[in-house]
Order: C-alpha cells, then sequence, then structure tokens
C-alpha cells in the first residue's frame, strides 16, 4: 500500500526532473553563447530566476513532508538528497548567467586566438555531458548511469589545468581573452564538479550509500 509521503516525494522527483529540463537548456544558451559571441543574459537571466525559485519550492516542499508526515530513515534521505540537488541544479543557472555576463563584459571570445574557441569548445562539450548524465540518472534513479561520470569529469578536470597552462602561456593573448576564458574555463570546471554531487545524491537515495564519484 502506497503511503501519502510516497506520492509527496513523487512529486518532488517530478519537479526536479523539470528543473534539470530547463538547466540544461539554460546552460546549453548561456555556453553557445558565449562561443558564437551572441548576447543571451537576458534570457539566461530569465531562466536562472526560474530556477532559483524552483529550488526554493523544492526545500519549501522540503519542510512540508518533515512537518505533515512521520518519514522514516530512507525517506529522509530523499528528502534531504533531493534539496540538496535543487540547490545543485540553481547553481547551475547562476554559473550559466556568469557565463553569459563574462560574455557581455569582455566581448567574450572576439580577442582570443581561435585555438582558444576550438579549445573551449570541446571542454563545454563534454561538460554538458557530464550534466546531461547527471539529469537522466535523477530522472530514471539509475545508479549505474551516475557511476559513469566519473571518467568524463577527470577529463574535465584535465582540460581545465592544461588551458590555465596554454593561455598563461601564450604571448598573443589578449588581457580581455585571458581573463574572459581563464573564468568560463574554471565555471565549466565547476559545473562538472556539481553534475557529480548530484550523481553522488542520486546513488545515495537509491542505495543509501555515500559514494564519491569525482
Amino acid at each position: 500500500m502506497s503511503r501519502i509521503i510516497d506520492r509527496g516525494l513523487e512529486e518532488q522527483s517530478v519537479l526536479l526532473t523539470r528543473m534539470g529540463e530547463l538547466t540544461y537548456e539554460t546552460l546549453s544558451l548561456s555556453i553557445h553563447g558565449y562561443l558564437d559571441g551572441r548576447s543571451v543574459q537576458a534570457q539566461v537571466r530569465e531562466m536562472s530566476d526560474v530556477l532559483v525559485a524552483m529550488a526554493g519550492k523544492v526545500e519549501d516542499r522540503t519542510f512540508e513532508l518533515i512537518a505533515r508526515f512521520q518519514p522514516v530513515a530512507s525517506d529522509l534521505r530523499a528528502i534531504k538528497s533531493y534539496m540538496k540537488i535543487g540547490n545543485d541544479f540553481a547553481r547551475y543557472g547562476r554559473y550559466a548567467l556568469d557565463i553569459s555576463s563574462i560574455s557581455d563584459q569582455l566581448n567574450g571570445l572576439s580577442q582570443c586566438e581561435p585555438w582558444t574557441k576550438q579549445y573551449l569548445a570541446e571542454m563545454s562539450e563534454k561538460v554538458l555531458s557530464t550534466v546531461k548524465i547527471s539529469i537522466d540518472s535523477l530522472r530514471k534513479h539509475d545508479i549505474a548511469l551516475a557511476k559513469t561520470i566519473s571518467p568524463t569529469e577527470r577529463e574535465v578536470d584535465g582540460m581545465y589545468l592544461e588551458f590555465l597552462d596554454r593561455i598563461i602561456n601564450s604571448e598573443q593573448s589578449s588581457s580581455k581573452c585571458v581573463a574572459s576564458s581563464i573564468l568560463v574555463s574554471r565555471y565549466f570546471e565547476r559545473i562538472a564538479d556539481h553534475a557529480v554531487y548530484i550523481c553522488e545524491s542520486v546513488v545515495y537515495v537509491v542505495t543509501g550509500e555515500k559514494v564519491n564519484l569525482g
């Protein structure tokens, strides 16, 4: 027999899935706007604000579930993890907004050498791949899929460190290019980190096991 709290947990899961879909759309718009030299800040800001509001709704429902029902240990595990995932999705939105702001303030990649755009484009593909894994593993509660994130996240880490070395030692790069690309590459690295955190939370919800996938 299903419990009333199960319905509440399912509603949280559905809300988070919608957040995930909007998160991917927001990040993709921001990143491609940066790479293509298009101003998308206004659109990204609006979408980011929606994500923050949705995270607030997840948090409100979390406290409601605790206050109204009598959650057992497994329920509390899911409730806590869902609230954390909501905050991670909101953080994605803030990173997307930061990237679009940097693009507008520093003219994106307009003053960079061609290799810089190519490198960041390749890095962004891997970053968006980690985001998609985190969203899909949550939607399906698929721990096997969640655990596949580690190699790609490590690649992003390696690319970030390699990029720092290359851009700092590139004599032809302008100061705006250096500042813009270093900041954005750092946001890429952090986005991949949060994707890992979400996958770790999915594993915890399903199994109760605390894992380190980074």
